[in-house]
């Protein structure tokens, strides 16, 4: 899993509307941008192992990563990229990548295992995406009815439906190591497979180039990526609440 939130200058902004840019948050709001991170993520990677027990891979319950405990999918230098973020810098932040054998599957997708590490691939974001909805369809209806919420839950629950769909869309991107490049493999026809394949080695330097390196355009391309899927998403989660 991988994920950033775009510099000020790139115009993100955070769900009350501010925009993101250096250190201009109260601890209150890191503290709840860390702490959705911490737990949508968990999520996220379990929600991966949990997907591929099922289809007949044991590699990642064997290394314990079937857990909600966020220690079992902690990796310090996305932890570090995490804390970036949260206090509003620039930067890539992610969980220890599950582990998946797709030979272990008890399916074989009329010979195409590329589908099921697909279908691995697509339990991370649509964890996100139901975190979300579980999280704001409540939140909503006690809006709705005017319940008195407690300003730091409020903060809190805003925040962490914010990271949830920005989560979500972000890994859609057809790159590696985003789950976004194994959905797309397991769409394409098995002959892509080795004329894709060199990009996974050259996946993760991408996405550093065009976010630390690329400026505006980086920006730019990454906003014309993940923008049309995070409208689409905040769409979904408010259209379940009506």
């Amino acid at each position: 899993m991988v994920t950033r939130l775009l510099r000020q200058d790139q115009s993100a902004r955070s769900p009350d509307g501010d925009r993101v840019g250096t250190i201009t948050r109260s601890p209150e709001e890191i503290i709840a941008i860390l702490l959705s991170f911490i737990i949508a993520t968990a999520i996220h990677e379990c929600a991966h192992a949990v997907t591929a027990l099922k289809l007949g891979d044991t590699t990642a319950r064997d290394m314990g990563r079937v857990t909600l405990n966020p220690v079992a999918h902690f990796e310090p230098f996305g932890f570090f990229g995490m804390v970036l973020i949260s206090l509003g810098f620039g930067f890539i932040g992610w969980g220890k990548p599950c582990p998946v054998n797709p030979s272990r599957f008890k399916y074989s997708f009329g010979g195409r295992r590329n589908l099921g590490m697909a279908i691995v691939a697509l339990a991370g974001p649509v964890s996100n995406v139901l975190q979300a909805l579980i999280v704001a369809v409540p939140y909503q209806i006690a809006l709705k009815n005017d319940v008195i919420i407690n300003p730091d839950v409020r903060l809190f629950i805003e925040y962490f439906i914010w990271v949830n769909i920005l989560l979500a869309s972000f890994n859609m991107i057809p790159i590696p190591p985003l789950d976004g490049y194994r959905i797309l493999t397991g769409i394409l026809p098995n002959f892509w497979g080795p004329v894709l394949q060199p990009l996974e080695r050259y996946g993760f330097m991408v996405l550093f180039v065009i976010f630390f390196i690329g400026g505006s355009i980086g920006g730019s391309l990454v906003g014309g990526m993940i923008n049309p899927v995070q409208r689409s998403l905040t769409d979904l989660v408010f259209f379940m609440i009506r």
